[in-house]
């Protein structure tokens, strides 16, 4: 358990990596993000340290960490040295002396991480220049430890939680604390977790928290984890789900000890439940179900919950052979009548069900609810720990029950927060729903939470990994924002995502460059220029380019721009019809001019000839499917479905996206990070997926009040086909202030009263 507090900022500089760091990975200290603090504090049993050098001291103690201080003062010492030092050659000198120490040994000292490891990680962390410096490749060794340092799962905690805060500007807010909390009463290497997916969808968001939060548990208590195919409604569950789950998990990097099924134990199962009707705890019903839920809510009897447990047998019986008798009846656990927790009222634990299983076939016509197989089943597989969300918190005492009735071992809950996010659905039946009615294409949708759908829009698995480390096993229940998640993305991909060009198809502006090349030429360039690992592309030059409308508009008479990757250019004269569309431009090339002193840099492409062609691309961008943050219980969905989510515009791209992989990230430069998602069957074009960048304009929804989906940052793209109905878009400026939404709305009759105001005509009248 966390015995102190670490506070800090988010824009502490020189920032304290190692405090993190060594508070997320001795579990010590809860870290708190308060935007007010000036420096760090550590409260640790009642002391307050300030320093970061005796904060990590401190924590290696608390968490017992082996530590040689004659040894460890050095690396001290060396740390606060990088800490200051900015010129090449000494820093050089100090990773090529740690480069060497570390050519022999896994840790700076002894066989185990110290707190030597962790200030001097921290005071490499800290700075840009030696990060810089590592990259070169020189110095293998460090490198090796600096990697597996900042692998660790509690560091990558930590370094989420502080890209948490900054996304969010926290205030007080608790991060990568929560993994300190332990499991009651769990022994080193006999932790047993479970995972119990039913296959009738595919994974979603919510249950990944839950398998990676089971997987981490098991892995901390060197026990094993169980993913067991909760397989007991043939009337929902297909094998395909089985494959798919199987396979998001793979994805995520969750894997099972073994894979087991519910159905596995039908044989069992049906044992204990004879076994209840004969101890008298469960009895035969054919109570219709509207008057068993009256029943059941108004604390009343069933007339059959005293019958004899010869009857309950022999309607036992007729239920296993599926006769239309048999269909009549249920067997219900004889638990109370009138419990304050209604949970508690006589659940069903066996009903009758005439379907083939996907995996038992006819074997069956009774199977075992969840609230009777679940805790029978976790007990048989020797599962110690079930990790439930607290929505089944007042279904506790009737887990427990069904296990002192069948006399089998007690396993241990903890539970946690269901994960809920604003404008998401994750309830499995409505999702059917948008799959079943056309409103998606399928379950990899990128307007879906499942893994498949938030991996097509582009999110990556290293993202939702911390992310969820970040979650931690929070108890809060609230509907979370998506800027987080995706703030968590962007910081992931930019490293690695190569950088290109396009221009909208349909609001080019052909520019013609005087002083540019005579003939075509191509030169070869990096695709990121921070990473030159990402590769190289090539760029075309010559004396005809496009440029974008928007680009076009705001240039004026003799400025000087940017073409980048280019040089300077200055704008000579614009051809404007009447309606203010920029029809061309001719500017002159100026090379020697400073691109630091002009204000725009915009990107270009050469005009697209047979030698080298631009590519036809479509960008696709999305809106939630519904219109309201957080759906009620009695809220009906079709009152709040998005009418129009898919937006498309038709763009010409650099020739070099050709080389993409479906599935491959990228920044089409200010126009925002993309995934590639492959070729479109129907028109040949390439297909790209805009990201979220985590920015809040940006996920705010597009539907507008009146529940029109308005492409507020997609402007002039075109509503799929697929979503039927308009798409309102904002008229062609006639203003060069900032656009505001109309007061009264689009669909306003103008010869009504709107307002007591005296009647004037609009200043735009012709």
């Amino acid at each position: 358990m966390a015995a102190g507090t670490l506070t800090l900022s988010s824009k502490l500089t020189p920032f304290p990596y190692s405090a993190i760091a060594i508070a997320a990975y001795t579990e010590k200290s809860e870290i708190v993000y308060d935007e007010a603090a000036t420096s760090v504090l550590l409260d640790l049993n009642g002391s307050k340290i300030d320093t970061e050098e005796e904060i990590v001291h401190a924590l290696a103690k608390a968490g017992g960490l082996s530590e040689d201080s004659a040894k460890a003062a050095s690396f001290f010492a060396l740390a606060k040295t990088l800490r200051t030092v900015t010129a090449v050659p000494e820093i050089v000198t100090g990773l090529d002396s740690l480069d060497d120490h570390l050519a022999w040994r896994t840790f700076l000292v002894g066989h185990d991480i110290t707190s030597a490891d962790w200030i001097l990680w921290g005071a490499l962390k800290s700075s840009t220049k030696i990060i810089g410096l590592l990259k070169n490749g020189k110095h293998a060794h460090l490198t090796r430890w600096n990697t597996y340092l900042e692998s660790l799962d509690s560091t990558q905690a930590a370094l989420a939680g502080l890209t948490a805060a900054k996304a969010n500007k926290a205030r007080g807010t608790k991060v990568a604390a929560g993994f300190a909390l332990g499991l009651e009463g769990a022994e080193m290497g006999k932790v047993v977790t479970r995972f119990p997916p039913e296959p009738s969808g595919y994974l979603h968001i919510g249950h990944a928290k839950a398998a990676m939060l089971n997987q981490y548990f098991a892995k901390m208590y060197e026990g094993k984890m169980i993913i067991r195919f909760d397989d007991t409604n043939p009337s929902k569950e297909k094998t395909e789900f089985e494959d798919t789950i199987l396979e998001d998990l793979e994805l995520l990097e969750i894997r099972g000890d073994i894979v087991t099924h519910t159905s596995d134990y039908f044989d069992q199962l049906y044992d204990l439940a004879i076994k209840m009707i004969e101890t008298g705890k469960a009895y035969a019903d054919d109570t219709e179900r509207e008057q068993m839920q009256h029943e059941r809510r108004e604390g009343i009897a069933s007339a059959h919950r005293d019958d004899s447990v010869e009857d309950n047998l022999k309607h036992f019986a007729e239920m296993k052979t599926g006769s239309t008798e048999g269909l009549r009846w249920c067997i219900r656990a004889k638990m109370s009548v009138d419990d304050p927790n209604k949970a508690l009222r006589d659940p069903v634990i066996y009903r009758c069900n005439p379907q083939p299983h996907h995996r038992t076939g006819d074997k069956w016509k009774i199977y075992p609810t969840y609230d009777f197989a679940c805790p029978a089943v976790d007990s048989i597989e020797g599962v110690t720990h079930a990790l439930r969300t607290n929505e089944y918190r007042d279904r506790n005492p009737q887990y427990w029950w069904m296990i002192d009735a069948l006399g089998l071992r007690k396993v241990k809950i903890w539970d946690f927060s269901r994960l809920n996010f604003i404008y998401t659905l994750l309830s499995k039946r409505k999702l059917h729903e948008f799959v079943n009615n056309g409103q998606v294409r399928g379950w990899d949708d990128p307007r879906f939470p499942t893994v498949r759908g938030i991996r097509r829009r582009g999110l990556a698995v290293e993202a939702l990994r911390q992310f969820m480390l970040l979650q931690g096993p929070s108890q809060a229940i609230v509907s979370l924002e998506w800027d987080t998640i995706w703030a968590l993305n962007k910081k992931v991909i930019d490293p690695i995502a190569p950088r290109h060009w396009a221009i909208l198809e349909d609001k080019k502006v052909t520019v013609t460059i005087k002083g540019g090349p005579s003939a075509v030429e191509v030169k070869i360039l990096p695709k990121h220029k921070k990473n030159p690992d990402v590769g190289e592309k090539k760029t075309v030059y010559s004396a005809t380019i496009l440029v974008d409308q928007e680009d076009a508009k705001s240039f004026e008479d003799q400025e000087e721009i940017t073409l980048m990757d280019w040089g300077n250019a200055i704008v000579r004269s614009k051809s404007v019809d009447a309606t203010g569309i920029v029809n061309s431009i001719e500017m002159d090339l100026h090379l020697e001019g400073d691109f630091k002193k002009t204000k725009k840099k915009i990107t270009w492409l050469s005009q697209s000839t047979s030698e080298y062609p631009l590519i036809p691309v479509t960008l696709l961008d999305y809106d939630y499917l519904i219109t309201k943050k957080k759906l009620e219980e009695n809220d009906n969905i079709k009152d709040f479905i998005t009418p129009v989510t898919e937006f498309r515009e038709f763009a010409l791209a650099d020739a070099n996206v050709k080389d993409l992989r479906k599935g491959d990230y990228l920044q089409f430069e200010r126009k925002g990070y993309f995934i590639f998602d492959g070729e479109n069957k129907e028109d040949g074009r390439l297909e790209f997926i805009k990201i979220p960048d985590g920015k809040a304009a940006n996920l705010a929804s597009k539907a507008a009040p009146s529940s029109q989906a308005v492409p507020a940052s997609t402007e002039g793209s075109q509503p799929s086909v697929t979503d039927g109905g308009p798409v309102i878009g904002d008229p062609e400026s006639v203003t060069k202030m900032y656009k505001t939404d109309k007061v009264y709305g689009d669909n306003v009759n103008l010869e009504g009263p709107v307002t007591k105001m005296y009647k004037m005509e609009s200043i735009y009248n012709v």
